[in-house]
């Protein structure tokens, strides 16, 4: 037997697996493409010389209304140099050299439905000295997809139909600037682009669109790929959005590593750029290391990540998370493999952060697990109460929980079996129908039903404290 260490609650559960596991860790088993010397430097050329749109200074002038959107604390990192602090004051002295004043700059953290950022989140993200020029003057919010009076309603986009709402800031803007990350996303493919826009700057009913069973539970969203209907769903409602607009957004966006820093930077018009860097992030994200294909998958989930510090305790999030590593690793499994996840959910859901999440819970057990068919019961998570919340109480809008238990379901619907170990309220993940096991050698000796006695297995330490790939077989022609 071997010793690795897998994320667990608060810290690290010291786990054995056979010594014939294989161990794959998001940048050091496979080293990423360089990062950049100077993403300063990289940065404002990408802003002086974007591509498929005029540069900023061609674009406004005094008297111009500029809005800045940025991504809200669930990527992007933190760093001095992250993308979020050095893009914006970039761009915002190229619009203060073209005579826009500085009173009619405003940065939008682009939350979508996810809670709103608390001040000194935002702080973090921006840094102290865009906080404290722009926070105290009101010109720093959060979007909120509930604040009718600032949501314009565009109809439905021609290609597919998708319900289009925006920013009403966003929309009135001049230029209207996206800084976007492109990371691997288990939706869609990348983040950055015109997901950013898709999601972060609309409401729940463009949302449902595609963070929906109809789009996650198609052959074309498993594996993940920036071919399936949500990525042309993403690109339609952004570039409908552009077209009621009667102009383009200007993005800034970083291809980012394992540790979200810049790879590459791309500015400029949405559909131009995404193909450009896109095959830039290919690269670091789509791994061809896989030799053989794997029976188990074996990973930790900490109680905080990505949405907040209940996720590794709510069984709903839980099985969201264990279906994202199967949507970004199905390419290396076998048709239905086993999932072994190490997670102490113990049944908080978190009702501050995720007032919904009960609800969604209790309603989807009370019609006997058959969420597919069940779509239409997002529209009473959507009272007062929770409403009230989202916009006021820093909670997630209650839809939210509705598209986590609509990707939740794939761990069911492409998996053999789903073990839990370490769950200290195991009748919760039994009732989201997974196993429950003391160990993981525990799980692996009652998976021999299913795999046989000498399985391949891949365990993945470190599966939530890095942004992750999406591995390949080692030979694939596909990237």
């Amino acid at each position: 037997m071997k010793n690795v260490k897998l994320e667990y609650g608060d810290g690290l559960m010291d786990v054995e697996v056979p010594d014939n596991s294989d161990v794959f860790i998001t940048g050091e088993t496979v080293k990423d493409p360089a990062k950049l010397e100077d993403p300063i430097e990289a940065t404002l050329d990408s802003i002086l010389h974007p591509i498929g749109v005029l540069p900023i200074n061609k674009q406004v002038h005094k008297g111009s209304k500029v809005v800045i959107v940025f991504p809200d604390r669930v990527k992007g990192g933190y760093q001095v140099t992250s993308h979020r602090k050095v893009s914006i004051p970039l761009v915002i002295n190229e619009c203060l050299a073209a005579g826009v004043n500085d009173e009619d700059i405003m940065l939008i953290c682009s939350n979508g439905l996810h809670r709103k950022n608390k001040p000194e989140e935002i702080r973090r993200i921006l840094g102290d000295g865009l906080f404290n020029h722009y926070w105290p003057k009101g010109q720093i919010i959060n979007h909120d997809s509930e604040d009718k009076e600032h949501i314009v309603d565009l109809g439905n986009e021609p290609q597919y139909g998708a319900k289009v709402v925006i920013s009403k800031y966003v929309y009135d803007a001049d230029l209207a600037v996206l800084i976007g990350h492109c990371q691997g996303n288990p939706y869609g493919g990348y983040s950055g682009g015109y997901k950013h826009c898709a999601t972060g700057i609309s409401n729940w009913e463009c949302i449902s669109s595609h963070h929906c069973p109809a789009v996650m539970h198609r052959e074309d969203f498993v594996p993940v790929s920036s071919h399936s209907l949500m990525r042309k769903k993403f690109d339609a409602i952004g570039q409908w959005m552009e077209h009621c607009m009667h102009k383009k957004f200007f993005m800034v966006d970083a291809v980012l590593d394992s540790n979200s820093e810049q790879i590459a930077l791309f500015s400029g018009y949405g559909e131009d750029i995404e193909p450009l860097e896109w095959a830039v992030a290919d690269k670091r994200t789509y791994v061809k290391w896989a030799e053989k294909k794997y029976d188990v998958l074996v990973f930790g989930l900490p109680y905080d990540f990505q949405y907040g510090t209940k996720q590794g305790r709510n069984p709903i999030l839980v099985m969201q998370a264990i279906s994202a590593q199967i949507i970004r690793l199905k390419r290396v499994t076998t048709d239905y493999p086993i999932i072994i996840a190490v997670a102490a959910l113990d049944g908080d859901f978190g009702d501050e952060e995720f007032p919904a999440m009960k609800d969604v819970y209790k309603e989807f057990f009370e019609h006997d697990d058959t969420l597919p068919q069940e779509e239409p019961f997002h529209t009473k998570m959507n009272n007062p109460e929770y409403i009230e919340k989202y916009r006021n109480d820093y909670a997630f809008h209650p839809y939210h929980a509705f598209s986590m238990i609509s990707c939740a379901h794939l761990a069911d619907k492409d998996t053999k079996a789903v073990y839990i170990v370490g769950a200290k309220e195991p009748g919760y993940a039994r009732a989201m129908g997974m196993k429950t096991r003391s160990t993981v050698m525990e799980a692996l000796k009652d998976a021999e039903k299913f795999v046989g006695k000498n399985p391949n297995i891949l365990v993945l330490p470190k599966t939530f404290q890095k942004p992750s790939v999406h591995l390949c077989m080692k030979d694939s022609k596909e990237f």
